[in-house]
């Protein structure tokens, strides 16, 4: 089975990076705006007012731009950054790629379910992959991904779940076209940031609060 990591893409603008200084296509990246107030906000839209400061979807990068205070550098300015920034955007980028699973699940373009999944694998262009990063890996080993689709198993069952609008969903597909692009650049960004459990501690946590 293949299992894809991240292409690096030679298309579309590039941005550079203020922890590793390289310069790369904006769409591995995540933007930050400096606000009136001097917090540091994500842009996770990129569509906020003001000048942008890019760090690499990675959080080792993002936690060095913290910790070395590299937001002030870049900005030329001292900054504030609020607690829990980068928890935030990895709950930010989740939400953002259930919202995008969804609206391609109501255009017809994903469906769920082991049986449909592999259906779909057989007989559809499928894009993308997805198998919840808690789910069964000897269930997940049973499908395959198409040559020049991609893999994530960056959501769990539960949040896969709410983007199918069911309790919890293991194994999804995207039909390539339609949202498929746009899917595979928000679970590429969140797979950087999620830690290795994919987020499975941190739902441990929000249901233990």
């Amino acid at each position: 089975m293949s299992r894809g990591g991240r292409k690096k893409d030679t298309d579309g603008p590039e941005r550079r990076c203020i922890v590793t200084g390289e310069t790369a296509p904006k769409a591995g990246l995540i933007r930050f705006v400096v606000g009136p107030d001097g917090q540091v906000a994500p842009d996770l839209l990129e569509k906020l007012p003001g000048r942008g400061i890019w760090v690499s979807a990675d959080r080792a990068a993002l936690e060095k731009a913290v910790s070395k205070n590299l937001f002030a550098r870049a900005a030329r300015q001292q900054v504030r950054v609020p607690d829990g920034l980068i928890d935030g955007i990895e709950a930010g980028l989740a939400r953002r790629l259930t919202d995008l699973i969804a609206l391609s699940r109501k255009a017809g373009d994903a469906v769920a379910g082991f049986e449909k999944v592999k259906d779909w694998l057989a007989t559809k262009k499928v894009a993308v992959l997805l198998q919840a990063s808690d789910g069964s890996e000897r269930g997940k080993s049973k499908l395959w991904t198409p040559t020049g689709a991609r893999y994530f198993s960056v959501l769990t069952a539960r949040e896969l779940g709410l983007a199918f609008g069911r309790q919890s969903v293991i194994h999804g597909a995207l039909a390539a076209g339609g949202l498929a692009p746009r899917v595979v650049e928000g679970a590429a960004k969140l797979q950087g940031l999620r830690k290795a459990d994919g987020g499975v501690t941190a739902e441990k946590d929000e249901r233990n609060a």
